[in-house]
This record gives structure tokens, sequence and C-alpha cells, in this order.
């Protein structure tokens, strides 16, 4: 089974026989931006990688689409959404809410954390557990703070 990196060079020759300019401009930014990565740190190119590049990508559009709002800039705000939804293709289902409150549960448990001091502790253990490519670290660090006093 091709990895996920793989299936997004693929699509990026698709894109470029298909003259889509907009997908091919997306994936071959994503692309570059995960070679970039694997070469910061010194490791070869995995899902893992890959997802954890996709996120960083897709949340920098986000907030660029946010500023893109309040400047009226509807043209950009379209783009920014096109690309998203061009990345998103390639990011793993993510888990059920319920089922990120239980690993959050866990998490606490493991590591006995008290209070919203420790919190940085509960984040730890999510990030070395297998499902942490499937988690968004922003919803996961509120849905934290929520369950620490």
């Amino acid at each position: 089974m091709p990895s996920i990196y793989e299936n997004l060079r693929a699509d990026i020759i698709i894109a470029m026989k298909a003259r889509d300019a907009v997908t091919t401009t997306a994936l071959r930014t994503a692309d570059a931006a995960i070679k970039r990565a694997a070469s910061d740190v010194n490791k070869e190119i995995d899902d893992g990688l890959t997802v954890t590049t996709l996120r960083k990508a897709i949340k920098n559009l986000v907030d660029a689409k946010v500023e893109f709002e309040k400047g009226g800039r509807a043209d950009l705000v379209a783009a920014n959404e096109t690309e998203i939804r061009v990345l998103e293709k390639y990011l793993p289902k993510g888990l059920e809410a319920a089922q990120v409150h239980e690993l959050i549960a866990q998490a606490i448990q493991e590591t006995g954390a008290q209070s919203k001091k420790e919190m940085g502790k509960v984040i730890g253990a999510l990030k070395k557990r297998p499902e942490a490519g499937l988690l968004d670290f922003g919803l996961v660090s509120k849905w934290v703070q929520e369950k620490l006093p």
C-alpha cells in the first residue's frame, strides 16, 4: 500500500496532466514543505512526518484565511479554502470526540496530573501515543484544560 506521501506525489503528476494549476501548486508546495521538514530533522519521509507537515500547512492556511476575511479579501479566502480542501484529502480521518476524551482521561491518570500547571505532562503523554497523528492538539489542549482544575 502506498504511503500518504507517495499518493501526494502521484497526484501531483495527475494534476499536472489535467492542467489543474490550483491543485498542482498546492500539492507542490506541500511536497516541498514535507521534504524540508524531513531535511530539518534528518529523517526519512514517513506517514507521521507527512501528516504533521500537512496539519501545519493547513493550520497556516486557516490562520491566513481568518486574516484575509478581516481584510475583506474574498478572492484570497476562496483560494485558501480550495487549498485547504486539497490538502485535507491526505490527512487520516480523525478520532471521534469520545475517543479523544478517553485518551485524555487515560493520559491524566498515567501522568497523575492534578492541575493546569501539569498540562504539559498530559500533552507530552498524548504525543507519545500511536494515535498522536490523528489528534488536533489545539483542540486537545482546550479539552485538557477543561478537565484539569
